[in-house]
């Protein structure tokens, strides 16, 4: 048995484009049950708290456990990959997102609802509590990133994830432009076969 959780951005959630497009691909394959995507809580420890409940369980029962995660998501996967040795994949990770997110404190609205939500200084404490000083298995990750992301600096990952399965499209921007034409690697990496 398999599970990918998707761990969405910032200001994101499980309407986007690129989970969209995962879940439309993996119908194709028949494989929709092996989706877990939810809209996350802005503060970190919640959100973190949130997938736990859903990740440890399947691991207690022998199910193999992958984690995707986009932008802010994907320093979530970054981190839960490294805490409980599962693969992932990384789309435009905020590998730097306690720094990164520092400038975001205040309120927002999620892009797809429209609902209101406070990030507030006690995240980004949050997220300095969660950084990863060091990845100990870079061939455990595929990072998939674009050149042209007006977000996040890409070349922050190439360094954080020296040594990983990477794939940079010149261009493109932080969601990922190139993403439809990856899925077929992006879910053989995480859902192989068995």
């Amino acid at each position: 048995m398999q599970k990918l959780l998707y761990l969405h951005g910032f200001r994101s959630g499980p309407q986007s484009v690129k989970v969209q497009q995962l879940r439309a691909h993996l119908a194709r394959r028949g494989r929709t049950d092996d989706l877990w995507c939810e809209q996350l809580p802005p503060g970190p420890l919640d959100a973190i708290a949130l997938i736990e409940s859903v990740l440890l369980p399947a691991l207690q029962t022998g199910t193999d456990v992958s984690l995707a995660g986009s932008s802010l998501g994907g320093f979530y996967a970054l981190h839960l990959a490294e805490k409980h040795g599962l693969r992932a994949a990384l789309i435009n990770p905020a590998v730097v997102a306690p720094l990164s997110l520092g400038d975001y404190v205040g309120e927002h609205a999620h892009m797809y609802t429209g609902e209101p939500f406070r990030f507030e200084q006690r995240h980004v404490e949050e997220l300095r509590t969660l950084d990863v000083a060091r990845v100990t298995r870079p061939e455990r990750y595929l990072v998939l990133l674009e050149t042209g992301d007006e977000v996040l600096d890409w070349w922050q990952a190439v360094l954080k994830l020296r040594g990983a399965n990477m794939i940079i499209h010149a261009g493109g921007d932080h969601g990922l432009q190139s993403f439809a034409g990856e899925l077929t690697r992006f879910t053989d990496f995480l859902l192989p076969e068995g």
